[in-house]
């Protein structure tokens, strides 16, 4: 039988615009040991979504603005595993039947009994992807993703995907731009696996000279080539049970790539110079920052490895569309970096955090990492001045932007350099920009920008 999540672990966000019923829910939620956020409208809980990471989502369907069904469907495009309970004072069958068929999880009609309630929110965080199996600790385990550090929508929806092909055996390609993070993600992949107990290799495909390829993956028998003077078990062997990681299999050699599949249809290797075939049990994590099924139409990638390969796509969103989490892996970087090069704490000056938060970025997290350790090595202070920050970014000159881009581009680093300096505050924000709240939230919206990411910053010094 499968037990409950431990108190302090079940989150729920719920949704109502009616004041009265959101408290009294949240007051009987409360009570059973649930952690409760309360929002009064759909737009509201979207932002809330990538902060709170709730396990059930609890909302009334007739909402002003985007009603409960509406809702349904964003936080589908954003965590499909999710499950969403929805209330509603006019329900009828039809309605209910419809309402399960787009795959909400319950469909209660108000009055409702309260334990009922309790019941269902009970069944969906057993059926959600946080479920736990009845010969597994009942706990919420984060720790597979505890290295990547985000707070963003994109990023948050990419992790909910991840942690849910994790649990199964298909082959997962990491398709982003260099830098992004793309190893780090397939050991969070790894982790999250049944597989997590067993061994993690990467390899990297255009590290490798092409005439050693074969011999790194599959393996050789001693004297099979000019100095092979001891067998190698090659990297598949390596990894048997576990999980290989194929970083810019977009370069692998079309050679290589007729050895590869066979691997993968067969489930065994051949090292170079024997006549055995060495049974493996592997999961395959490819990466690239090529489009691969732009190289499949020019030749230069197999379109049967490709299939193979390509069963679930992940995209790793670049660093320049989750601007919410510079900061966030600045801070942790200037930490990490100031103990490793045994120098004092040290953390940004405002100027330098507005010029970390509008930056390009075209080498992504990498390029994040490199700057920050460059500032830490060079500053004389405790304080990261924004020439540092400069120095270390080496901005090159761009191509000029059209009137459209450019408005669109200064609006954006206007907001972010407003919400910066008040800390999230709306009201303070709103006055400054003079403008109302209710365009200022819309500006905020169009550009995908949330205050609460601006209000709690990392401990400085």
């Amino acid at each position: 039988m499968k037990q409950k999540l431990p108190s302090g672990q079940r989150r729920i966000l719920l949704v109502d615009d009616d004041a009265d019923l959101l408290l009294l829910i949240s007051m009987r939620l409360k009570s059973k040991g649930y952690e409760v956020a309360s929002v009064n409208s759909g737009a509201k809980a979207l932002a809330q979504l990538p902060v709170i990471r709730p396990h059930v989502v609890v909302t009334d369907q007739r909402m002003p603005g985007m009603d409960g069904l509406a809702l349904f469907e964003a936080i589908q495009k954003r965590q499909p595993q999710l499950p969403v309970i929805v209330l509603t004072a006019h329900g009828t069958i039809p309605d209910a039947v419809e309402a399960t068929r787009r795959g909400i999880f319950s469909y209660l009609v108000k009055p409702f009994d309260a334990n009922i309630l309790l019941d269902n929110i009970d069944k969906a965080m057993q059926q959600g992807m946080y479920h736990q199996s009845a010969d597994t600790p009942s706990q919420v385990d984060e720790s597979w993703r505890e290295e990547i550090l985000s707070k963003s929508a994109a990023m948050e929806s990419l992790l909910q995907q991840a942690h849910a092909t994790a649990v199964t055996d298909v082959s997962i390609l990491i398709q982003s731009q260099t830098g992004t993070g793309k190893e780090l993600l397939a050991r969070a992949i790894h982790k999250a696996s049944p597989r997590a107990a067993e061994p993690f290799v990467a390899f990297n495909c255009a590290a490798i000279p092409e005439s050693l390829i074969e011999s790194e993956l599959f393996g050789h028998a001693a004297g099979a080539f000019t100095g092979a003077t001891r067998a190698h078990a090659g990297l598949f062997m390596a990894a048997n049970k576990g999980t290989v990681f194929l970083d810019e299999i977009g370069d692998m050699p079309m050679a290589a790539q007729a050895k590869l599949l066979r691997v993968l249809e067969r489930q065994e290797v051949r090292p170079v110079g024997t006549t055995d075939n060495l049974p493996i049990n592997v999961r395959i994590i490819a990466a690239t920052h090529h489009d691969l099924a732009e190289k499949v139409q020019q030749g230069s990638f197999r379109e049967d490895l490709y299939y193979r390969l390509n069963v679930i796509t992940l995209e790793l969103p670049p660093l320049a569309e989750r601007r919410e989490d510079i900061l966030l892996m600045a801070y942790h970087f200037c930490q990490k970096l100031s103990e490793k090069n045994h120098k004092p704490s040290c953390h940004f000056a405002p100027e330098a955090t507005e010029l970390l938060i509008s930056a390009p970025w075209p080498g992504n997290v990498r390029q994040l990492y490199n700057t920050v350790e460059q500032c830490v090595v060079l500053t004389p202070t405790p304080v990261i001045s924004r020439s540092l920050v400069a120095r270390a970014l080496r901005h090159k000159s761009e191509k000029l932007l059209s009137l459209n881009d450019a408005r669109e581009q200064f609006e954006r680093d206007y907001l972010i350099r407003l919400l910066n300096l008040t800390e999230g505050n709306i009201a303070l924000s709103a006055r400054l920009a003079e403008r109302n709240r209710t365009e200022f939230y819309n500006l905020l919206s169009r550009h995908g920008l949330d205050p609460e990411q601006f209000r709690k910053l990392p401990d400085t010094p």
